[in-house]
């Protein structure tokens, strides 16, 4: 006969493990946070080395090996070498092209909040009779586009001045550049680089008035610097935040491949770089650009940057993990190709997983760009990436904002994700075997491309080179998927395109699996699935339902299923976004079980024999 204790223990067993469940479970989707940085107190690092305390106000002659007699930052980038660590005092650091080449740590004392800033504060301002303000400033910063940059299209859109890398912020809110002192009003600003001048159009007095004046924040560099040989290890930086640059936040050097270049050769200067719990943001070009292997990207936050919040390039096995990416293309470069993350140039496994990709209107989302290998974008929430119910063109993939962009790379799984009100969800685009499981899009659409583009005479030189040539992309799986569109979207679920002048010339389908998929609209009649088709005249046929479509082409959507003008049971609540299916869900028979690959990517406990369509599982 069992006792009230072995009943109670039996009891608390059993709480344990349903919860124990019930975390697990949510790992088979987005988890739901916690996203960005994270606030702690941090232990003191355990090194090998020396602990350098600094603190905005240090001195540079003091030593720094004590807490109340701290040195400068400046003087500890300086002194250190492998093993030894920076802590932060709280407060604001204004300074910049700190440059590094050792393995080292950086982290805040305790709880203190440590923000490192490329501004200086403008002080001296003279009022101009015309209702602007003016100042002096030498610390400018003027640039240009890039030479693949089609002026002759896209200057009438996007002013040379937005090239330049000077941000200007008014207690704290960023300012928009202008081309003449004609254009200046309280959100904007100019400058006159003849004069070194800088124009606003709000009163300074009591404001705090930031402008740019230092390149970079932290470069860890390759090369010799302090007397010191770089050791190949990358810094550890945890807890820091990072803001208002004009050029970069951080960099970390390495080989940068201009051709086909074997994983082996490439990412080995700086290996094991780690940043945690770090806020980065401001950045007048590229965020963070990383070169290196075994990267380790957690817990961040990147936000309100200009061409590329984070950039990842030539590096294998990295790490991206539960961080926050928006607010990039702050200044609307059109023609420029922005990525909130451009993970480029033959990167190899690299994994994204469980990321906040939100609020990214003039900006693609997650960007696999140029000879990447093996991909992993697993179990992302992505919002908001362009607009959804941007102008649909059946005969081109272009222009479009997209949420996770595979490129002239190979190999990928897409699993998990949920794509909700962007202009595609996903691109994939003259790659060759993607295989898309389980993601679940509202508003959103799923495409899959491939063109002529080739090695031969391309715009960009030897980029196509390293990705699959013209009749090898294919491969691709597209299976378990919700597709959903709402009142307010009016566009197609799935496009799968080509350019005319590939109609009947490439033998094999660029999709070799695509089936056991659910496809819904709440008010419209036709589903429209888009694909390019030898049997139509145009080369591109539109598709009212999969019923329709598997009639014309019978290898594709057997076992899927068309719900239009569907009011019926499906999420828990699509107005929250809580995108959970309710059990009787009349599309849910058309799933079918994972591959071994993807069900243990997911990390999902969910029974393979009961397999279901999008994302989220049945609400409990």
């Amino acid at each position: 006969m069992e006792t009230t204790g072995n009943k109670f223990i039996l009891l608390l067993s059993f709480i344990s493990l349903f919860f124990f469940l019930k975390q697990e479970r949510v790992l088979a989707q987005p988890s739901g946070g916690p996203y960005g940085p994270i606030h702690k107190s941090y232990d003191l690092p355990n090194v090998d080395g020396t602990i350098y305390y600094v603190s905005p106000d240090g001195s540079k002659d003091a030593k720094g090996l004590k807490l109340s007699e701290p040195t400068n930052i400046e003087s500890a980038v300086e002194r250190v070498k492998t093993g030894d660590a920076i802590v932060l005092r709280g407060g604001i650091y204004r300074t910049g092209n700190l440059t590094l080449n050792q393995g080292i740590t950086m982290q805040p004392y305790k709880d203190e909040q440590a923000v490192i800033k490329g501004t200086l504060v403008a002080t001296e301002w003279e009022k101009l009779k015309n209702g602007l303000w003016r100042t002096s400033w030498s610390h400018l910063f003027p640039s240009k586009p890039q030479d693949w940059w089609v002026k002759d299209v896209y200057g009438k859109i996007t002013p040379l001045h937005r090239f330049n890398d000077d941000l200007v912020f008014v207690d704290g809110r960023f300012l928009q550049s202008v081309g003449w002192e004609g254009e200046v009003n309280e959100d904007t600003y100019f400058i006159n680089y003849e004069t070194q001048q800088v124009y606003i159009g709000i009163d300074p007095t009591n404001k705090e008035v930031e402008i740019t004046a230092f390149a970079t924040g932290l470069v860890r560099t390759t090369k010799d610097v302090h007397g010191k040989v770089s050791d190949g290890i990358g810094p550890v930086i945890k807890g820091i935040t990072i803001t208002q640059y004009p050029f970069r936040i951080i960099e970390v050097e390495g080989y940068y491949p201009e051709g086909l270049s074997a994983d082996y050769e490439h990412g080995n200067d700086v290996v094991g770089t780690t940043i945690e719990n770090c806020t980065m943001s401001y950045c007048g070009r590229i965020g963070v650009n990383l070169i290196g292997d075994k990267i380790s990207f957690k817990h961040c936050k990147i936000s309100d940057t200009s061409t590329e919040g984070l950039y990842l390039v030539s590096s294998d096995d990295a790490l991206i993990e539960k961080n926050i990416f928006t607010r990039n293309n702050i200044e609307n470069l059109v023609g420029y190709f922005p990525a909130a993350v451009k993970i480029f140039n033959q990167s190899n496994r690299v994994v994204f997983n469980d990321n906040l990709v939100i609020d990214l209107p003039n900006s693609n989302g997650v960007w696999y760009d140029v000879g990447n290998v093996d991909g992993r974008f697993i179990n992302n929430w992505v919002e908001g990436v362009g607009f959804p119910n941007n102008n649909f063109q059946p005969h081109s993939v272009w222009p479009s904002r997209n949420g996770f962009f595979f490129e002239i790379s190979k190999g990928a799984v897409c699993a998990g994700n949920v794509f909700t009100n962007c202009d595609h969800g996903i691109l994939i685009l003259n790659s060759n075997n993607v295989k898309v499981y389980q993601n679940t899009f509202v508003n959103s659409l799923a495409c899959f491309g491939r063109n002529e583009r080739s090695a031969q005479g391309d715009h960009f030189g030897w980029h196509p080179s390293t990705g699959p040539d013209v009749d090898e992309r294919t491969g691709h799986e597209f299976v378990n998927n919700l597709m959903v569109k709402d009142e307010k979207y009016n566009g197609p679920l799935l496009l799968i395109w080509q350019p005319d002048v590939l109609c009947g010339e490439l033998k094999e389908p660029a999709l070799k699996y695509l089936d056991h998929n659910a496809y819904v609209s709440k008010n419209d009649a036709k589903l429209d699935i888009w694909l390019s088709d030898t049997k139509n005249a145009e080369c591109q046929a539109n598709y009212s339902n999969p019923e329709a479509f598997y009639k014309q082409h019978p290898e594709y959507a057997k076992n899927s299923i068309g719900l239009a003008r569907y009011n019926g049971p499906l999420f828990k609540s699509l107005l929250l976004g809580n995108y959970e299916l309710l059990s009787d869900f009349k599309g849910k028979g058309a799933a079918t079980s994972l591959p071994e690959e993807v069900y243990q990517l997911l990390q999902s406990p969910v029974n393979p024999k009961l397999p279901f369509v999008g994302a989220y599982p049945f609400a409990e």
